[in-house]
């Protein structure tokens, strides 16, 4: 639970994105696209829709723009994108569409209805976009290197859901099969999202060239995602839902653990382990990123897998536990961020260890935010040491280690990060530095005795209740905490942000500085024409290059 493992993970099995492909090819989801009324230039509205599990249909309803070159803006402060898109529970009428084109194209400006589950808005990639429809128009296909340069037409500047800016409360899908588990309509949007973009650029560019069989090669458009810029907005969110968070690694450790005891490997377990590791180098060579820190962390990698390569020449994988074997000798071998993909590929040729264990990654407790008031201050003593006590060899009075505030802007409500002591913002500061406030609650109870109960300090000390409230929540979660300083001088919110990224199942992370990165997402993934027939789980890994004729 350090930030230096925490910002080396990658997706896996129980990625989200993952569980969402495998489901609607098991349950043969059916799509099919409504509305598509979009002009010569690019300006209109489609609606995009899928009848998932017991009959409940979801429609992407997007808004194409023509947005000038200087009004595109990954920041979260901007007005106006290439598009923006609303999950409409349900199949939207003409009515429905006429308001929401009058209030989705404004986002957090508009207003939305409990209809709308998810809100978002994206940016075309200009260079590459252009050279698509560009080529597309003149009769060919795009320049493969450019395609795996860029891997994206349009990337994502924000994916709101679960209440926020008068989206449908997560209570309103909650107990639906197919949206229960995290982050599900959001990736369900994104996905269809991919989809609009396919048929967007295949209908610009016949527009271009007047001829009905102009459209992008299945095979290019699979390898193309949906990006993503991504800011401080989703970092603190694994610190405000701790139990959610331990879910997630608690269900990621238990996979580790059950593929680590496996006593023997069979040649298909095998077979397919040796292949994942081909394709993920080639994912490691296509890796690119101008962020020094990442390029020396993709290096890394890139000696990892080599290394990886030579250990699967000498080893015998048919050899007892040959994953826990091969987990300790990563251990001592490669980087954190090679030890990091290890752990994540050796849960591949398991589907039937792994894949149940989803089904944990949900947290179902609406009544978290209660204080027993009963518990004693001996007992809350003991919750703050057991789970802080690597907290208490921090000297919280060095400017050095709480050096950042965390707070919420005013203009878009979304979490910041400012300097203590060069801007006034303490009085604004949100709850995020947890093993701070845990040591100061435990350093306030020193003159309480142990059989004193809890209410009566709080009685007297009510800041401390967001402490109490907490380590009350988590006694039973091992995972619930990074055990990090996150307000030091020293903290990369990066690593924050890859950590539930990965578990989105996003790849190619690229941060643009220490608090924002840009990612892509379901690149490899098959279209909805496609689930059926295509692989609807280990598209995240490209395929290997085709070796030459002349090589045995």
């Amino acid at each position: 639970m350090r930030l230096e493992r925490l910002g080396s993970f990658h997706q896996c099995r129980l990625s989200f994105m993952r569980v969402l492909t495998r489901r609607m090819a098991r349950e043969n989801w059916r799509f099919s696209r409504g509305v598509f009324d979009i002009d010569g230039n690019g300006i209109g509205r489609s609606v995009h829709s899928v009848q998932a599990t017991g009959g409940r249909t979801y429609s992407l309803v997007s808004f194409a723009h023509d947005l000038p070159d200087e009004l595109r803006s990954d920041r979260v402060i901007a007005e106006a994108w290439d598009a923006t898109f609303a999950l409409f529970d349900g199949i939207p009428t003409t009515r429905d569409l006429d308001r929401l084109e009058d209030n989705v194209p404004f986002q957090e400006a508009g207003r939305l209805t409990e209809q709308e589950l998810v809100l978002s808005r994206a940016n075309r990639s200009v260079r590459l976009w252009r050279h698509v429809v560009d080529s597309l128009a003149a009769g060919g296909q795009p320049d493969p290197g450019e395609i795996e340069r860029v891997g994206y037409l349009m990337r994502t500047t924000a994916v709101y859901a679960s209440g926020k800016f008068g989206t449908a409360d997560r209570s309103v899908v909650r107990d639906r099969p197919e949206l229960r588990l995290p982050f599900q309509a959001e990736m369900l949007t994104v996905y269809l999202i991919r989809t609009f973009v396919r048929d967007l650029v295949n209908h610009l560019a016949r527009a271009r060239s007047g001829s009905p069989g102009t459209r992008l090669d299945d095979r290019v458009a699979q390898r193309l995602g949906i990006g993503n810029s991504t800011g401080l907005g989703m970092a603190p969110f694994i610190v405000d839902h701790p139990v959610l968070y331990n879910n997630w690694i608690t269900a990621r450790e238990q996979a580790i653990a059950a593929v680590r005891s496996v006593h023997a490997a069979t040649e298909r377990e095998i077979a397919v382990f040796r292949d994942l590791v081909e394709r993920s180098s080639r994912q490691a060579r296509l890796w690119k990123s101008d962020h020094p820190m990442q390029r020396a962390k993709i290096a890394d990698l890139r000696r990892d897998l080599d290394a990886l390569a030579g250990y699967l020449e000498t080893r015998d994988l048919g050899d007892e536990f040959p994953w826990d074997q091969l987990v300790l000798w990563s251990e001592t071998e490669l980087s954190v961020e090679g030890q990091e993909l290890v752990v994540s590929l050796i849960l591949e040729p398991y589907p039937g260890l792994v894949d149940q264990l989803a089904e944990s990654m949900e947290d179902r407790n609406l009544d978290s935010g209660d204080i027993d008031g009963s518990m004693t201050v001996g007992q809350v003593r003991q919750l703050i040491t057991g789970q802080f006590g690597w907290a208490f060899g921090t000297d919280w009075q060095s400017p050095e280690s709480i050096a950042r505030v965390w707070y919420v802007s005013e203009e878009k409500l979304e979490p910041r990060l400012g300097e203590r002591f060069e801007e006034p913002l303490e009085m604004y500061e949100q709850p995020i530095a947890t093993a701070r406030d845990a040591v100061c609650t435990y350093n306030a109870l020193a003159e309480w005795p142990d059989d004193r109960i809890i209410a009566g300090f709080l009685l007297e000390h009510p800041g401390h209740r967001h402490v109490i409230r907490r380590v009350q929540r988590c006694r039973a979660g091992q995972y619930c905490e990074i055990r990090d300083n996150l307000v030091s001088a020293e903290l990369l919110p990066i690593d924050m942000l890859r950590s539930k990224l990965a578990f989105f199942g996003a790849t190619n992370f690229d941060p643009r500085s220490d608090r924002w990165v840009r990612i892509c997402m379901f690149a490899g993934a098959p279209f909805p024409d496609d689930l059926a027939t295509r692989d609807s789980d280990t598209w995240i890994y490209p395929e290997p290059e085709p070796r030459s004729a002349n090589v045995p």
